[in-house]
């Protein structure tokens, strides 16, 4: 399948969640605290190379994906790459740099579920979410387990392993999912006409 395909696939899959997430947070009124960065500020988030993807087919079509990859490969902190903090001593407040082409993992968190070993559903949430919007994270449980519907993490990477069974089904550290990623584009574009006639733009 050409990169440009799976590239869309992914975004399709991407664009269902959306829509599911927003039925799901309108239903149980969670919602993220602005500017907080908690999640993305955390080292050690595992990824799949699969999610990243679309970012990297938008870094090679901007002429960004080489030098991308190198700061990957100079960068030796844990945290993701495209987090980008608000000030230097509070880490903890920030955002993505590239929203829009977060991966699954990013959209995932806070508002899905995980199977825990009784088969019951438990939100896969925050700390925060947790202590400071207990009522709507006690009904948003509630709910979950008298099925009204919730993504469900597995489920979400299952359907992504069926776009690229060797990309998406391997779980590792965020940064390195990220440099597979802009290498896997940079690979397949290396001996194959450029997408759409652009021409060398890599």
């Amino acid at each position: 399948m050409a990169i440009e395909e799976k590239v869309k696939q992914v975004e399709a899959l991407f664009d269902r969640l959306e829509i599911e997430i927003t039925a799901f947070k309108s239903e149980t009124h969670l919602y993220c605290n602005a500017g907080c960065g908690k999640c993305c500020s955390t080292p050690n988030i595992y990824a799949s190379p699969l999610e990243f993807l679309p970012w990297a087919f938008h870094l090679f079509l901007n002429g960004k994906a080489e030098e991308t990859l190198v700061e990957l490969k100079n960068n030796e902190v844990k945290n993701c790459h495209l987090y980008r903090s608000i000030f230097i001593l509070e880490y903890q407040k920030g955002s993505c740099s590239n929203y829009r082409y977060r991966g699954l993992v990013c959209r995932l968190f806070g508002y899905a579920a995980n199977t825990d070993k009784f088969g019951k559903l438990r939100m896969a949430t925050c700390k925060i979410i947790k202590e400071q919007q207990t009522e709507n994270f006690t009904k948003a449980e509630e709910l979950i387990n008298k099925k009204i519907y919730v993504p469900i993490f597995s489920d979400y990477y299952m359907r992504l392993a069926q776009i690229d069974l060797r990309m998406g089904v391997i779980l590792i550290p965020i940064n390195e999912a990220l440099k597979m990623a802009i290498e896997e584009v940079l690979s397949y574009y290396a001996y194959r006409p450029f997408p759409d006639g652009l021409g060398n733009i890599a």
